[in-house]
């Protein structure tokens, strides 16, 4: 697959503070990724720190947060990674499900992906 990049508005869930950058569409990265100095701007407050694995099968660990992302006039709030000094911004495959949004390989743009509600396949559940 290309490389696919868009803008994106982060917003601190209080609504306070707001930031805009260009970011990277990983899918192969789970959570989105806000580098230090936006996360700081944000003032993103670490609720749990995380290992990740990367490419070259190095691990690390990263604080996770949550932030408010805004592609395209559409929001949802999102689990995100405060980036530390030399790590990029992503947007990963959790924001992307959040929003309904997949990645067109062809185009290199996003699209709305088909949601599924239920399955037919189960039975319907009883209220009791």
């Amino acid at each position: 697959m290309g490389i696919t990049t868009i803008s994106a508005i982060l917003t601190s869930l209080d609504k306070k503070k707001k930031v805009t950058g260009k970011f990277l569409i990983d899918t192969g990265t789970a959570y989105t990724v806000v580098p230090k100095k936006m996360a700081e701007r944000l003032n993103l407050k670490p609720l749990k720190t995380q290992e990740f694995t990367l490419a070259d099968g190095t691990t690390v660990k990263r604080k996770l947060s949550h932030a408010m992302v805004e592609i395209n006039g559409d929001k949802a709030p999102s689990t995100v990674v405060i980036g530390e000094k030399d790590d990029s911004p992503l947007i990963g495959v959790v924001t992307l499900e959040n929003m309904g949004l997949m990645v067109d390989p062809f185009k290199r743009k996003l699209r709305p992906m088909r949601l599924m509600l239920a399955s037919l396949a189960f039975p319907k559940a009883s209220v009791s």
